[in-house]
């Protein structure tokens, strides 16, 4: 019985930057981080690393610990993506937190992200705007010309 009651204690958060979709699965575990089904160590390139380490730096090891966390990301480039994945993977521990933990635990992890930085959380809503007719971009127009 206990079996049956452990398997559906998981949360699935996303993250989003521009055309990037971050999918993260928070269970209780033993602190794995893996991304599209590799381990977070490997992923290129190191300096992108770093970003999806900031929640965990921010946080602590410990708050990580008895969490494994799967994301699968899809779209978008290589910033984009990493942007993406790291909200999913904020997101998501405040979500275990608070459906799993409790409230006063949760509030003090998503007070210590949004200080760090309120992307973490928020998602940016800024996109790539449309070309119009009459110019080579969204808001470029053709030059002029009288003769």
């Amino acid at each position: 019985m206990a079996d049956k009651n452990e398997k559906g204690r998981y949360v699935q958060t996303f993250g989003r930057k521009k055309t990037a979709v971050a999918l993260a699965f928070v269970k209780k575990g033993k602190g794995l981080i893996k991304i599209n089904g590799t381990p977070v160590e490997h992923l290129q390139p190191e300096i992108l690393r770093f970003k999806i380490y900031e929640p965990v730096l921010t946080l602590g090891k410990d708050k990580f610990s008895q969490v494994d966390i799967r994301v699968k990301v899809r779209g978008g480039g290589y910033v984009s993506r990493v942007y993406a994945i790291r909200q999913a993977i904020s997101k998501g521990l405040v979500a275990y937190y608070q459906k799993f933990v409790d409230e006063a635990a949760k509030k003090e992890v998503k007070a210590a992200l949004i200080a760090f930085d309120r992307s973490l959380l928020v998602a940016d809503p800024r996109r790539c705007e449309p070309k119009k007719f009459g110019g080579r971009a969204a808001r470029a127009r053709f030059q002029k010309s009288y003769r």
